[in-house]
């Protein structure tokens, strides 16, 4: 579908650049010539450069990389998988932080600095477990696709792996067992780059960035909200999405989601479609338009019953339910509870909202199958035929919790292991709402929930920001906290609208004062030219998008935000 006003830009891209970042910032170059300077960047970083214990940073290599063009390849497992933006000409400089413990794996990092620098800086962050290079080359989360990266804005741009290198044939979490790698994975890699990176654009450009900002999604959206908490004078913007707030909550919910399913419990594609079916049925045209998108998410849980799927009969069937595949869904649905108190005082993390079920076939990462559900009941040793959750959940109870690589999932409780759960959870979850030194510093926040999302759970994203305002009073957290939903939408992407330009909006608010407005989500083709097939206006919680009535309804002015 072909909408003329929204899907091509006739202005230049960088004339575009300039109006939506503004020229705050102030322009440098490499001076001399490039691959010179950038060649002197070999040299160590000490360890007295970095704010945290560390054996200082050594550099592998510093070389001058040509401009590339944009790139396209298949479509992979989210949308825009496989598209490689455009870049220019800039300066990659990789290189490892070295640990304390010798027994502790390096952490590596790439740092790249363009010729043409607009005084900002553009830390990525990461995804599942990490362990693979994060380039800071690629598109930023939930981004449109049609915009260019970061690095082409001028941004100096980096990422690393955490702190572990992923090996074959090796569990994810098995890197846990060691306490360096654990906490360089929970919060002190990230630290430790961000001032590396600090380091060279020093060195590069004579002077260090005027602005820094932060964007991640999924356990990078963990890291954004982790920043914010533990060094609130580092960053000046964040955007944080479909974050994994309440990482320790979400790995027990994601084993005890994992054991409902075992025997009868399982679901198969033909009760996955009624369930979705029936969702739909039930919330679809609420919104005033029946477009496959569920808008009022919450709404909707209200008017939804998984009992009523209930089979008549023992035997169950495509049609209908049986006992143990209710119970599952009930249990999905359901919070998971703790008998003693996490960080920040949390007791639970929540039960999964409604629609999207039936996103995405197996292999692609949105819906029930891929997150829950998996090609078959989970394995007790999981494999690549697991949900993902169930993978992700068991490895992390056995090598964070228990520390024991054959526990039993079916046996463990977390009474068992409370000091442990409770030190891993001050580790890693980012649930701390007293985000008032990160206000004093002008820092802004920016969430993003999608409220499809299977992966983990878009109420946990909400409760937090509620608690923040509890924390800090409505007023307060207006001027620089803004949480906005995508209804319809999975993890990853699919399932409706999921693309915003959020950089430029970001850097609006933080630079001039300007908070955000009138943002849209699109939902557009992986193939260039990007075309756009339908938007939708991106709303403020607890606001949702409801159609007007009347207007073109794949554009986001015929919806309106509705309390």
């Amino acid at each position: 579908m072909h909408i003329p006003p929204i899907s091509r830009h006739a202005r230049p891209w960088l004339l575009l650049v300039s109006v939506a970042l503004g020229s705050g910032c102030g322009a440098e170059t490499l001076e001399g010539d490039p691959a010179v300077v950038c060649a002197a960047l070999a040299a160590a970083v000490p360890a007295s450069a970095l704010v945290l214990p560390s054996a200082g940073a050594r550099i592998a290599s510093a070389a001058l990389m040509p401009a590339s063009p944009l790139k396209v390849g298949k479509p992979g497992p989210w949308p825009g998988a496989g598209i490689q933006p455009a870049t220019p000409a800039y300066c990659q400089v990789q290189g490892r932080i070295g640990p304390v413990d010798p027994a502790a794996p390096p952490i590596q990092f790439q740092v790249n600095l363009p010729l043409q620098w607009n005084g900002r800086s553009l830390q990525y962050g990461g995804g599942g477990f990490n362990g693979v290079l994060v380039s800071g080359v690629d598109l930023l989360p939930a981004a449109r696709f049609d915009r260019p990266a970061p690095l082409a804005q001028g941004f100096v741009t980096y990422g690393t792996d955490s702190g572990h290198q992923s090996q074959p044939g090796e569990p994810l979490q098995a890197f846990a067992l060691n306490e360096e790698a654990l906490v360089n994975f929970a919060h002190a890699s990230y630290k430790k780059v961000r001032d590396v990176a600090l380091v060279l654009m020093h060195r590069a450009y004579g002077r260090g960035p005027e602005r820094m900002y932060f964007m991640g999604s999924s356990e990078g959206g963990r890291e954004a909200l982790t920043m914010a908490q533990r060094y609130p004078a580092d960053f000046d913007g964040i955007f944080s999405h479909v974050p994994v707030v309440n990482w320790t909550g979400l790995q027990h919910a994601g084993v005890r989601n994992g054991l409902a399913t075992m025997g009868q419990g399982w679901l198969g594609p033909a009760q996955v479609k009624l369930v979705s079916d029936t969702v739909l049925a039930a919330c679809d045209g609420a919104d005033g338009l029946k477009d496959g998108l569920v808008s009022d998410m919450l709404g909707c849980q209200r008017r939804f019953d998984v009992a009523a799927l209930l089979c008549k009969g023992a035997a169950g069937g495509d049609d209908c339910l049986n006992q143990a595949q209710v119970q599952a869904v009930q249990t999905l649905h359901a919070p998971y509870r703790f008998a003693f108190a996490l960080a920040n005082g949390v007791t639970e993390y929540p039960g999964r909202g409604v629609s999207g079920e039936g996103l995405g076939p197996l292999g692609i990462a949105g819906g029930w199958r891929p997150w829950w559900l998996g090609a078959a009941p989970p394995s007790r040793q999981p494999t690549s035929a697991d949900p993902l959750a169930w993978v992700f959940g068991s490895g992390a109870l056995r090598y964070f919790f228990a520390r024991d690589p054959q526990a039993d999932l079916q046996r463990y409780q977390p009474e068992q292991h409370a000091a442990r759960v409770r030190q891993v959870s001050a580790l890693m979850d980012a649930t701390d709402p007293d985000l008032s030194a990160f206000q004093a510093h002008g820092g802004k926040l920016i969430l993003m929930e999608n409220l499809a999302d299977y992966a983990q759970s878009p109420l946990a994203g909400i409760g937090y920001y509620q608690s923040v305002v509890a924390r800090m009073g409505q007023p307060k957290a207006d001027g620089f906290v803004r949480l906005y939903m995508a209804p319809g939408v999975d993890h990853v992407g699919f399932g409706g609208p999921a693309n915003v330009d959020m950089l430029p909006a970001l850097v609006a608010w933080v630079e001039r004062g300007k908070p955000p407005a009138g943002l849209e989500l699109a939902e557009q083709s992986s193939q260039p030219p990007f075309e756009v097939a339908r938007t939708r206006p991106l709303c403020a919680w607890p606001s949702w998008p409801r159609y007007r009535g009347a207007g073109d309804a794949r554009l986001a002015a015929s919806f309106a935000c509705t309390p």
